[in-house]
């Protein structure tokens, strides 16, 4: 929060994909933390990658900074999210958004909490009721038919649907309430282990896009309150099903 708005380097690691010194530094300022603490423990972070302990129980998950390309440009919506995954399975969770001064905790089996508050999920019953909130992927420039297409079938059957450009803040929100579901492509793991736990541990449901079970590692992600997870898995289905058919065609 110290150096946000105050002109710092920008640099690019793709097209539209951004990274900020700031970035780097809070990572570095983890894995020292880490190292100190825990030895023996490996960290997956998104600047640098894996400390390289790839046989350790215990890794630590983290995104120095979600939501980049807001912070570059002085939009205050971003966080910074941590999971620990003890053999593959993430078991505690944190996400901490500076700008509203909430701290999102989940522990696997203990619940989930904002600022020790318990969360639960939203009780919107069919999708019209519902608010949605998504991301794009960085490569949206090459997949934008697929992208929109998608997004356009949500908006036309949800009562709104927002892009606020943090994945870990989209699926904290979840977990509080706030959104009722939220779907992406194309992510990473330090993008969601945390705020997946967030949702599971609110009584909210995460999956794979076509519902199937979650894997961090596969890139996509499914989390709602529940209740119109059959309809958002049944409008992914039909939407992939008509570009399969155009595709072959």
């Amino acid at each position: 929060m110290a150096r946000f708005g105050a002109g710092v380097r920008i640099d690019k690691k793709g097209t539209i994909d951004l990274v900020t010194e700031v970035d780097v530094a809070v990572e570095r300022m983890f894995r020292a933390l880490i190292a100190e603490r825990f030895p023996d423990h490996d960290v997956l972070a998104e600047e640098l990658g894996s400390g390289g302990n790839t046989q350790a129980s215990h890794r630590w998950v983290f995104d120095p900074l979600d939501g980049t390309t807001n912070y570059a440009h002085g939009l205050p919506i971003f966080c910074s999210s941590l999971a620990l995954a003890i053999d593959g399975e993430a078991v505690v969770g944190a996400v901490y958004d500076p700008n509203r001064r909430e701290l999102f905790t989940a522990e696997r089996g203990g619940g989930a909490r904002l600022n020790g508050v318990s969360l639960r999920v939203s009780r919107a019953p069919v999708l019209l009721d519902a608010m949605l909130v998504t991301g794009f992927p960085y490569n949206v420039h090459e997949a934008l038919d697929e992208v929109v297409g998608l997004f356009g079938k949500f908006v036309g059957r949800a009562r709104a649907v927002r892009r606020l450009g943090s994945a870990a803040i989209d699926l904290c929100w979840v977990a509080a309430g706030r959104m009722d579901a939220f779907w992406e492509e194309r992510l990473c793991p330090w993008d969601t282990m945390a705020g997946a736990l967030m949702v599971q541990e609110a009584g909210g449901t995460v999956t794979a896009m076509d519902g199937g079970p979650w894997i961090p590692a596969d890139g996509q992600v499914l989390a709602s309150n529940g209740l119109i997870h059959a309809e958002m898995v049944e409008i992914i289905r039909a939407f992939r099903g008509e570009r399969s058919t155009i595709r072959t065609a």
